[in-house]
């Protein structure tokens, strides 16, 4: 395929080198000192689009890609409370949209963990449960978009809470630590907490191999597809 990477940092970069060793060609790259370059006729030199950029430029691509009717693959968060408009747009325009918060088959296993722990633990009310996610300094969201969809599969299976926050710790509202260290990819860990013994699980990513070669299987994927997909379809 013709890709075009549409955010050219480490993650763009990594993307890169998984597409070209895959037999992928990199068509188009845009980062901050070249959106001009994105154009409608540029995108549509391309048979798909992988999105790793920022919050403030994201819907504005995925806009472009619709427009342009060039499959979108969506690995930057940040922007899910414009999800229904966008997901409605992308239908609109008959084209395809691929969005996950994660891309790492390691932490899309980590979460079916997950859910199933919440809903063992939904019974026994005397554990405090909690999050603490790291990642590096660079990263602009907080908290980071895994920590959320990790935090909604607790909501949904722990009665007990109904919300998430990383200001407030309450009884009805699970607290996240977000940190940002150094060059750290990303760590995610969810702690269960009672005055006899604690119950922890966590994903630590030692690189961002994972999320590039997720992206870059979810595009293969997408290839000639319309609607909306996430990683549930893929996997």
């Amino acid at each position: 395929m013709n890709i075009a990477l549409l955010g050219y940092g480490k993650m763009g970069k990594e993307i890169e080198q998984i597409a070209l060793q895959r037999n992928h060609t990199i068509k188009l790259k845009i980062d901050k000192d070249y959106r001009k370059d994105l154009t409608i006729e540029s995108l549509r030199t391309c048979d798909l689009a992988i999105e790793f950029s920022t919050p403030d430029t994201v819907l504005e691509n995925i806009t472009f890609c619709n427009e342009a009717k060039v499959p979108v693959v969506v690995g930057t968060t940040g922007w899910y409370e414009q999800f229904e408009k966008v997901k409605t747009e992308t239908l609109k325009s008959n084209n395809a949209l691929f969005y996950a918060t994660n891309f790492s088959l390691g932490v899309n296993l980590f979460m079916k963990v997950n859910s199933y722990l919440a809903e063992l633990m939904n019974n026994y009310s005397n554990y405090e449960v909690s999050m603490e996610e790291i990642h590096h300094i660079h990263k602009l969201d907080k908290p980071s978009g895994t920590a959320i969809t990790l935090a909604n599969q607790l909501i949904e299976k722990i009665e007990r809470k109904n919300k998430w926050s990383i200001n407030e710790k309450k009884s009805d509202t699970i607290f996240i630590e977000d940190r940002r260290e150094g060059e750290v990819p990303g760590t995610h860990i969810i702690k269960y907490k009672s005055e006899i013994d604690d119950i922890e699980i966590m994903h630590k990513a030692h690189n961002r191999k994972g999320f590039a070669l997720g992206a870059v299987v979810a595009s293969e994927f997408l290839k000639g597809k319309t609607g909306v997909f996430t990683m549930n379809d893929l996997i």
